[in-house]
């Protein structure tokens, strides 16, 4: 028997956004890594490029600043996406957070997304 396992998609952790594209922006992903689509950011506050949250950084990437709404891979090089920023609601259970990520750090971080408007359902 052959078992088929269904990736993720564009955007499948919104619930709602406002309307246009309000809720979204370009940004730039710096290079690290292969990302997925509901990938918790954090943004780098000396180039302004965003990464996955990282709790144990201290770069400002340790502060969850948007959701990224398509997947990406920054293994080789920086990459131009499209982030949830401010303004939706989202699936909690959808959301890619950091592997090592503790219930104190994560709750932080949807406090930190609920500020700019991401309403972690």
């Amino acid at each position: 028997m052959t078992v088929l396992t269904e990736g993720k998609y564009a955007a499948d952790f919104v619930v709602s956004e406002a309307s246009g594209t309000r809720s979204r922006d370009a940004v730039t992903i710096a290079q690290s890594a292969v990302l997925e689509p509901g990938t918790v950011l954090g943004k780098i506050t000396a180039s302004g490029k965003y990464i996955a949250l990282d709790p144990a950084a201290v770069t400002g990437a340790e502060t969850a600043a948007g959701l990224l709404r398509s997947g990406v891979d920054a293994t080789a090089a920086d990459v131009s996406a499209v982030a949830i920023l401010r303004d939706a609601e989202v699936n909690g259970a959808e959301l890619v957070w950091p592997d090592a990520i503790t219930p104190e750090q994560q709750a932080a971080a949807i406090a930190e997304l609920a500020a700019l408007g991401i309403i972690v359902r």
